[in-house]
């Protein structure tokens, strides 16, 4: 049913499209969105009459939602940590659980210039949020998707954060001889065969960035025994992770030699993010036994 059935006013273009979506929460944000107005003057101005052009973009914005289109990618822009960050489909929607990877790095005994690396930057979100908060860490980025970078690149030019380095390559491969202080990472880690890759909101996440290999734990594994390479003694490594991968993860941990190991549980309860660090005379030359 078009939005105009019914007339022009905005409470009765809600209601056409609340009955699409099934949402009338869904619809007003959306109507706030093409309007331009805050939440607050949707519910206020039911008997406002609308123009035209803004009545054909209310309705693109609701038919893409009614295909399965997340909000973020419509609205091109996903909070995190505080912060707008733009968004496209060629990077994963932000996610409040990963808040918690930039709450654990925050909380760390870090140098007061850390090296900091994000692996699989995807917008950006981590290592801007983290040079946001710590003005005089030096961080870096990776990402081996340019159209990704892309995005991340147009967050750090909007948060003015132009001393972060976004390097384009696979994993750690375009960081070189550099050594870090700390690593973090929200990598794909759902395995290649999980039905949920095609189903829902996440068949339109790049699917890049989401799977990895039959158990989903292929790019941790090699990130947890390459990162060695690049870490510098007593340095860190944080991974977010699926909701049942934790003692696989801390497992690989082990294998490899790290120190401090541990899971940390997301608001749900779930264990999400799991890290540890080299011992403080750890050799950067020495390569892990879980490959």
């Amino acid at each position: 049913m078009p939005l105009e059935a019914g007339g022009n006013r905005l409470d009765e273009h809600l209601r056409a499209a609340t009955l699409k979506l099934g949402d009338r929460s869904e619809a007003a944000l959306l109507a706030a969105l093409a309007l331009e107005q805050p939440l607050s003057w949707i519910f206020a101005h039911g008997d406002e009459a609308l123009d035209p052009r803004l009545v054909r973009r209310f309705e693109a914005f609701v038919e893409r939602r009614a295909q399965g289109i997340p909000f973020a990618y419509i609205a091109g822009k996903r909070e995190f940590y505080g912060r707008d960050f733009s968004v496209s489909p060629s990077v994963l929607v932000p996610r409040p659980e990963t808040e918690h990877l930039v709450e654990w790095s925050l909380a760390l005994e870090l140098p007061e210039t850390a090296r900091v690396l994000d692996v699989g930057t995807g917008s950006g979100c981590i290592i801007l949020s983290l040079a946001a908060e710590r003005p005089h860490w030096r961080c870096t980025g990776t990402d081996i998707s340019k159209q990704a970078l892309a995005v991340a690149t147009i967050n750090r030019e909007r948060l003015r954060l132009p001393e972060v380095r976004l390097l384009h390559g696979d994993m750690l491969a375009p960081v070189g001889e550099m050594e870090f202080d700390l690593i973090v990472s929200n990598p794909p880690y759902v395995a290649s065969d999980d039905p949920h890759l095609t189903e829902g909101e996440i068949s339109f996440e790049p699917e890049i960035a989401l799977a990895s290999g039959p158990n989903g734990l292929g790019h941790i594994k090699t990130l947890v025994s390459s990162a060695r390479s690049v870490l510098s003694g007593g340095g860190w490594l944080l991974i977010e992770h699926g909701y049942d991968q934790a003692a696989a993860v801390r497992e690989l941990f082990q294998l490899d030699g790290y120190e401090n190991i541990e899971s940390r549980r997301d608001l749900a309860g779930i264990e999400r993010i799991t890290g540890g660090r080299l011992g403080a005379h750890s050799s950067r030359s020495v390569q892990g036994t879980s490959e």
